[in-house]
């Protein structure tokens, strides 16, 4: 089975990011560097393997009607919806709703406390619990949108 690019694989993510100045945005990336490749014995699969880092893996239920105030993600993590929805604002006004399915790369650390601003908020939407799967990377923050491809 040959590769063909125009079937290549490309993974849309939000990812929240601080810039030189200490404000928080999101901007809409994509993963894109995909390789039709064989896992062992099973047919070629496109895999995009990401850089090798420590990681926690850490599953958080935010309750109807939950809100988190301003704040900066605990490290640079990859934030997994599995179900519900919830929505993240960063200091610029931009507001992203998710559900499942979706995800995002919270980077925000390093904001600066601009207009009661730091960071980001987020909170849920609806009338179901929003379920993530957030994986922690232990990597230093990066003040530059969509490097992850």
């Amino acid at each position: 089975m040959g590769e063909d690019v125009g079937l290549r694989p490309e993974i849309a993510y939000w990812h929240l990011w601080t810039d030189e100045q200490g404000i928080s945005h999101q901007t809409r990336c994509a993963l894109t560097a995909f390789a039709l490749k064989g896992v062992g014995d099973a047919a070629p699969q496109w895999n995009n393997p990401q850089g090798r880092s420590d990681a926690t893996v850490v599953f958080t239920v935010q309750p109807v009607g939950w809100v988190g105030e301003w704040h900066e993600n605990p490290a640079p993590q990859w934030i997994v919806v599995l179900s519900g929805r919830w929505w993240i604002e960063s200091m610029d006004g931009t507001r992203v709703e998710q559900g499942p399915g979706e995800f995002s790369l919270g980077e925000d650390q390093g904001s600066i406390l601009t207009d009661g601003r730091k960071g980001h908020r987020s909170g849920t939407v609806g009338d179901v619990p929003a379920v993530l799967m957030t994986v922690q990377l232990h990597v230093p923050p990066t003040s530059k949108p969509c490097h992850f491809r």
